[in-house]
């Protein structure tokens, strides 16, 4: 009886629909897009507070 649970489970995660990819691709460059954009920002506010005090 216990397999025929394992095989349902089985059955179950395959029927599953499949992720789209550019979801992932989207959600992926966004992040990386979002890490850029506030390392850009703390470079720029860096070199103005250098340019101020220097």
């Amino acid at each position: 009886m216990h397999d025929a649970l394992i095989f349902d489970d089985l059955t179950r995660i395959v029927a599953q629909p499949r992720a789209d990819w550019r979801r992932h691709a989207l959600a992926i460059s966004m992040n990386l897009g979002g890490k850029f954009a506030t390392g850009l920002a703390v470079g720029v506010g860096f070199a103005i507070g250098l340019a101020l005090a220097g």
